[in-house]
C-alpha cells in the first residue's frame, strides 16, 4: 500500500498529459512552389482552385501576406526559423542558416510534438533543421487511392499515441518545368494575360501550363485535407496554406515587385477561426512559426523577428503590423547578376523599392535563352527588336531599373507606374525610406556589402560563420 500515492500520482500526471496532448492544436502547413497567387482562382484568377475555394469559405483568408525574399531556400529557412533572412545568414538561394540557429522542429519538438516535413526542403545545415523527412508531398500523385503512405501514418501515430503533430508539406508546384496536371483544361487562345506579360505564342503556352500545375497543386491539397478528414483530426487541427513568391514569370519571382513578394494564405481551424471570414492584416511568413508556437501554447523564442498573428485568427485584432521587408539578391543564383542587390518596404498600400546597383543589368534564370525550363523570354526580346512598344517597355523596365521606385500596389499590384518623382507621394516615400533604413540595421545589413558576400552563404562554401 506504501506505493500506492506514487502510483496515484503517475496516474494522474499520465491523464493531465495526455489531456494537455489533446487540447494542444496539431498544425498543417501547406505551402506551393513559385505561385502568383492572383493566378489562383481562390484569389479571383484563371487557375481552377476548388480545394483552395472550400478551405477559405470554412475559413479565413488573407489579401496582405508577405515574404521577405523571393526565392524558395531564404523562403523556407525565414518560415522555419521565424528570422529574417539576412540575420539568420540565408538570404541568397541555395543558402543556409548560420550554425546554432534553432528552427520550429526544435521548439515543437521539445514540447512533445511530432515535427515532420515531406517534400521539398532547400534548407541547411541539417541539425537546424531536425525534422522527420519524406518526400511524398512533393513526388507523389495526388490522385492515386493512397498517395501519402509515410504522412498517413504519421497522422494514425499520433493520434494513437496522444501525440500533436506539425507538418510541413511542401510542394513542387507549380514551378518550372510545367509538366504537371492537365494544360488541355486551359486554352492558351483564350487565356487573360497579365498586363506585364508580352503576347507571344510561347507565352501562352507556358502559362496554360502553368495554370494546370496551380490545379494539380489544389490537387495535393485536396488529398492531405481528405487525410485528416479520414482519420477526424480535422477540427483539431489548423491547416495554413500559401502560395509562396510569384511564378517564375517576369515581375514575379526573383523580384521584389508586389506579386515577387505577396503571397497568398488560407488558415482553417473549426471553431478558433470563423469560417468564411477574410482580413487584410499584414502579415509575413516570418510570423510563421510564433504563431504556431503560440497556437500550441508556447512562448516565442527571444531569437524571432516574427510575431504571432494568433489574435487576427481568432477575431481578437484586426491588424497585426504596420510594414512589411523585403529583399533579392541574385548573386550566386544561375546567370544572376553579380551585384543587383534589391530592398523593400511596404505598407498595405504601397511599395518602396531600393535598388542598390541599378546601373548593372539585372538577370536571372528567367532571362537566359530557353528561360527556367520554360521558354518565352526570347520570344519578348524578338518581338521588342520588331518594334512593339509593350514588348520594348516590359523587357527594358525587367532589366534595367532606377534607383529607387514607389507603386501604388492597391491600384497598380503589377507595379506600372512608378510614382518615385511624384510630389505628392514625397512624405511617404521619406518615411519607407527611413523604415527600411532602419530594418536593414536591425538585420546587420549593410546593403551592397552585404550582397558582396552572397556567395559565402551558400550551402557548399567551407565556411559558415557570422561576417
Amino acid at each position: 500500500m506504501k506505493h500506492l500515492p506514487l502510483f496515484t500520482l503517475f496516474i494522474a500526471v499520465t491523464i493531465a498529459a495526455s489531456s494537455y496532448a489533446a487540447e494542444r492544436p496539431n498544425l498543417v502547413f501547406i505551402i506551393a512552389d513559385d505561385c502568383t497567387y492572383l493566378d489562383m482562382g481562390v484569389y479571383g484568377g484563371q487557375a481552377k482552385t476548388p480545394t483552395l475555394e472550400n478551405l477559405a469559405r470554412e475559413g479565413m483568408q488573407f489579401s496582405r501576406c508577405f515574404q521577405a525574399a523571393p526565392m524558395c531556400s531564404p523562403t523556407r529557412h525565414n518560415i522555419y526559423t521565424g528570422i529574417y533572412p539576412v540575420k539568420s545568414g540565408a538570404w541568397p538561394n541555395h543558402t543556409r542558416v548560420y550554425p546554432g540557429t534553432k528552427s520550429i522542429a526544435h521548439y515543437l519538438g521539445d514540447a512533445g510534438y511530432r515535427v515532420a516535413l515531406s517534400g521539398k526542403t532547400h534548407i541547411s545545415p541539417e541539425e537546424s533543421f531536425p525534422f522527420e523527412y519524406s518526400g511524398e508531398f512533393r513526388a507523389a500523385d495526388p490522385f492515386k487511392d493512397d498517395p501519402f503512405p509515410t504522412i498517413e501514418k504519421l497522422l494514425t501515430d499520433s493520434k494513437e499515441g496522444g501525440t500533436p503533430f506539425c507538418l510541413f508539406a511542401c510542394s513542387s508546384e507549380p514551378h518550372t518545368p510545367y509538366n504537371k496536371g492537365d494544360a488541355s483544361v486551359y486554352d492558351p487562345a483564350k487565356l487573360k494575360l497579365p498586363p506585364t506579360f508580352v503576347d507571344t505564342a510561347n507565352t501562352r503556352q507556358e502559362y496554360a501550363k502553368y495554370l494546370a500545375e496551380i490545379t494539380y497543386f489544389d490537387a495535393q491539397c485536396a488529398a492531405l485535407l481528405k487525410l485528416l478528414d479520414k482519420h477526424e483530426l480535422t477540427q483539431n487541427t489548423l491547416v495554413m496554406v500559401v502560395s509562396e513568391q510569384g511564378s517564375g514569370f517576369p515581375f514575379a519571382k526573383w523580384t521584389c515587385f508586389e506579386l515577387g513578394l505577396t503571397s497568398g494564405m488560407i488558415a482553417r481551424w473549426p471553431g478558433t477561426i470563423a469560417a468564411g471570414s477574410q482580413s487584410n492584416a499584414l502579415v509575413e511568413y516570418v510570423d510563421v512559426t510564433p504563431t504556431f508556437l503560440d497556437a500550441a501554447g508556447l512562448e516565442t523564442s527571444d531569437t524571432m523577428d516574427g510575431r504571432s498573428f494568433l489574435p487576427v485568427l481568432t477575431g481578437e485584432s484586426a491588424e497585426h503590423k504596420k510594414y512589411t521587408f523585403g529583399l533579392q539578391t541574385t548573386r550566386g543564383i544561375g546567370e544572376g547578376s553579380e551585384n543587383f542587390g534589391v530592398r523593400s518596404a511596404g505598407t498595405k498600400t504601397h511599395r518602396y523599392i531600393r535598388n542598390l546597383n541599378h546601373t548593372e543589368t539585372f538577370k536571372n534564370f528567367v532571362t537566359r535563352p530557353g528561360g527556367d525550363k520554360a521558354d518565352f523570354w526570347m520570344s519578348w526580346i524578338e518581338k521588342a527588336k520588331a518594334g512593339d512598344a509593350l514588348a520594348l517597355a516590359m523587357t527594358q523596365k525587367y532589366q534595367h531599373r532606377p534607383a529607387e521606385e514607389l507603386y501604388d500596389v492597391e491600384n497598380d499590384p503589377h507595379c506600372l507606374k512608378n510614382l518615385i518623382d511624384n510630389p505628392e507621394y514625397a512624405e511617404l516615400k521619406g518615411d519607407l525610406s527611413t523604415q527600411l533604413d532602419a530594418w536593414m540595421i536591425s538585420q546587420g545589413d549593410k546593403g551592397a556589402a552585404t550582397e558582396a558576400l552572397a556567395h559565402t552563404r551558400n550551402k557548399k562554401f567551407k565556411e559558415n560563420k557570422r561576417p
